[in-house]
């Protein structure tokens, strides 16, 4: 059952799913995406032997509307979620999503669901979840030879509770997020599935979540759970892991792009070594959900490191909060072609 969007609290959201009035729906079949549209199904029926559900062939994208202070509605680098999805689809065999179908379908989700976009102020977005899977009736570990592009949305809050207040992460050292050589990069579901336990353990202790070291090494930080790290350095650098198994995250490029252009910042893609963490005076978790969630501290093994702060938010971690979303929401200037209109 759909909420009317007149009955929802716009400033206590949460980030939870809720079933919204329209969805968009196209087919890949016989060789060729078919024309697609909007639907008021929310349900997917598929064989039960699509590869999807038996041996992961599907992949999925997250980004977000926003609501400036004129109330238009606009995308942040939509166009980058675009070719993000085609590089997954193209690492799991599967037909990629042209941009233009990409984007058709995100603003047709936008415009038809415009009431859920939550007010200007509120810090509310609509999150849009477009998804890529394969289906039909393959029992063999082969490519579907069907496959379906979704986009569903879902007005949302912030990721982590406290929004920007820094929250505290366990350093994992006894599980990897993706191989050395496999998904890590790609947007796909195995990746978080194998997130599911170390999250769940993380939460036991009282952490927000786990962060994840290079799978060949376990020495140099790669991913904090669903999310991007990034530190400050005592030397005005942006710093942030580079890695084949890390998803490249749209944030964290942006964030480089801003650091360097609007901050006057060194920014470095480069290898974040665990033993080095005395270097970085702030850090913070990035990433489309998250925005960015400042790090407290880690706990690795029997230590606690803390950056600058488990209660307050440092002064370049901030800086780069308000720059970013004052972009995504309309209040600052955009580097051209950050942003596109909803018409």
């Amino acid at each position: 059952m759909t909420t009317p969007a007149t009955e929802l609290d716009w400033n206590n959201l949460g980030f939870a799913y809720m079933k919204l009035p329209y969805r968009y729906l196209a087919r890949y079949k016989d060789g060729a995406w078919q024309e697609g549209g909007l639907t008021e199904n929310s349900t997917l029926e598929i064989s039960e032997c699509s590869p999807c559900l038996h041996y992961g062939q599907q992949a999925f994208e997250g980004l977000k509307a926003y609501r400036t202070k004129e109330g238009k509605l606009q995308l942040f680098r939509p166009e980058m979620n675009a070719e993000r999805l085609q590089r997954s689809a193209q690492r799991l065999l599967m037909p990629p999503v042209p941009t233009d179908l990409f984007l058709t379908a995100v603003k047709e989700v936008v415009r038809a669901n415009a009431d859920y976009v939550p007010p200007y102020g509120t810090g509310g977005t609509l999150y849009l979840r477009p998804m890529l899977i394969g289906v039909g009736d393959i029992i063999g570990i082969k490519p579907a030879p069907e496959y379906i592009f979704t986009v569903f949305a879902m007005p949302v809050g912030n990721y982590f509770k406290g929004g920007l207040t820094p929250t505290n992460f366990l350093v994992s050292t006894e599980f990897d997020r993706a191989a050395p050589n496999g998904t890590g990069a790609a947007k796909v579901g195995g990746n978080y599935a194998a997130s599911y336990l170390p999250g769940k353990l993380a939460h036991e202790r009282q952490f927000s979540d786990m962060v994840y070291l290079d799978p060949a090494t376990h020495t140099k930080i790669e991913e904090v759970g669903a999310a991007n790290f990034f530190g400050i350095t005592k030397n005005n650098e942006f710093v942030t892991p580079l890695s084949p198994s890390i998803l490249p995250s749209i944030t964290k490029y942006s964030l480089l792009y801003l650091a360097e252009h609007r901050l006057g910042m060194t920014a470095i893609e480069g290898d974040v070594p665990v033993a080095e963490l005395d270097r970085f005076t702030e850090a913070g978790a990035c990433g489309t959900a998250a925005v960015i969630s400042p790090i407290g501290g880690l706990q690795i093994g029997d230590d606690f490191h803390v950056f600058y702060s488990e209660t307050e938010v440092g002064p370049v971690t901030r800086h780069l909060y308000d720059e970013l979303t004052g972009i995504q929401f309309g209040d600052v200037e955009a580097p051209e072609g950050w942003i596109v209109p909803v018409d």
